[in-house]
């Protein structure tokens, strides 16, 4: 049995090694001639991590992994801490940690296990069509595919989705903008082990521990959509949003290359239950576009990959029987998912400004327990748990 792979990006990657793991072939299709993440980093919090272990990359997920003992809060003015705490109790509950990864190097190590030779780049689907034996595939370039089935990981302007589902998804803006990128590690901005996060006005800054010393950081901001801003005018306009703040994010934006900073207006895509048509699934973005306010949307494409394979090695009645299986497993976690985060960005990014100040409030009385029980509430409703 053959399975065609629209998308080289994590999810599509996860697919096909999970599916190679159980005895699938596989032809990866990817639109770009070469792959350039969005975004700086990311966070695989254990739910993530579990998966790329089951794909047996624990080791080099391991070194690529920055090392996020704490989680703190400060206040956006003064620099103050607002609440300091352990991440131990979510390890412990979980029994995995979380790692922040630069992307380029979790591409890499993706694309390195598969055998990047293997990848088709520079193939943008157009179209496809299916009939009682096989999906096909159609590019761009006039060329075809075709396999058994075919995994749709083509991302958040998916071409495969209408397919699917009969209807065009709108992506929806969340109503902020968020630049990332990567710095060397200064102890005089962060702590070196841990999740620093100034919050204030609706706004807030972050960085994470990664790999060769290095902070992945991101500034968000509530503004409206289409602003004439781009590189060029980064540091200026982070200066701006960010007057009165902190020193240590005063000396980040100094810091920060503009040239290797992102500016990307967030939007996610509300929720839809269909997954999956005939011999055709939906995974990674292209099912579930969700804003990055709890660090879940490359770690639900690692969980799809993984029932994905799980479901095809389980079951037996054929390909389409063995889908709609995946997609009853997927649909209810993947929309808790995307709610969840849309529910976090309103809080963060002051959508009702009385709420956001409480919840500021209650950073100060907090002793970590109750986010770390969040966050294990989410992680638990993994595959592998």
């Amino acid at each position: 049995m053959k399975a065609i792979v629209i998308g080289g990006g994590i999810g599509g990657m996860c697919a096909a090694l999970a599916l190679e793991q159980i005895g699938y072939q596989t032809e990866v299709y990817e639109a770009v001639k070469t792959i350039r993440p969005v975004g700086a980093a990311i966070s695989i919090w254990p739910n993530g991590v579990k998966c790329l272990n089951f794909l047996g990359l624990k080791a080099p997920l391991q070194a690529l992994g920055g090392n996020m003992a704490f989680m703190a809060y400060n206040d956006f003015q003064h620099g103050q801490t607002l609440t300091r705490f352990s991440m131990a109790p979510l390890v412990e509950s979980v029994g995995e940690r979380p790692y922040p990864v630069a992307r380029a190097d979790l591409q890499a190590m993706l694309l390195n296990r598969y055998g990047a030779q293997r990848v088709n780049f520079g193939k943008r689907v157009s179209y496809i069509e299916q009939d009682a034996t096989g999906v096909t595939a159609w590019f761009d370039d006039g060329s075809e595919a075709r396999g058994d089935f075919l995994i749709a990981a083509d991302g958040t302007h998916s071409v495969i989705r209408a397919t699917v589902t009969g209807q065009s998804a709108e992506r929806r803006y969340a109503g902020y903008v968020n630049w990332n990128g990567l710095v060397s590690i200064d102890e005089t901005i962060a702590p070196a082990d841990q999740w620093t996060t100034f919050v204030g006005e609706g706004k807030r800054v972050s960085l994470m521990p990664v790999s060769g010393n290095r902070f992945y950081f991101f500034f968000d901001v509530p503004l409206p959509q289409g602003l004439a801003e781009d590189r060029s005018s980064i540091k200026a306009d982070l200066t701006r949003y960010f007057s009165g703040w902190a020193r240590p994010v005063q000396q980040l934006i100094a810091a920060i290359n503009p040239q290797t900073t992102n500016r990307i207006e967030i939007h996610d895509i509300d929720p839809f239950p269909q997954l999956v048509k005939g011999r055709v699934a939906l995974l990674g973005d292209a099912g579930h576009s969700t804003t990055p306010d709890i660090g879940q949307g490359g770690c639900a494409a690692m969980e799809d990959a993984v029932v994905l394979a799980l479901t095809l090695q389980a079951h037996s009645l054929g390909i389409e029987d063995a889908l709609r299986r995946y997609e009853a497993r997927r649909a209810d976690r993947v929309k808790d998912l995307v709610l969840k985060a849309r529910k976090r960005c309103d809080v963060t990014h002051g959508k009702q400004p009385e709420v956001t100040r409480a919840w500021y409030e209650e950073l100060k009385q907090e002793s970590g327990e109750r986010i770390l029980s969040g966050m294990q509430e989410t992680i638990v409703g993994g595959p592998l748990a």
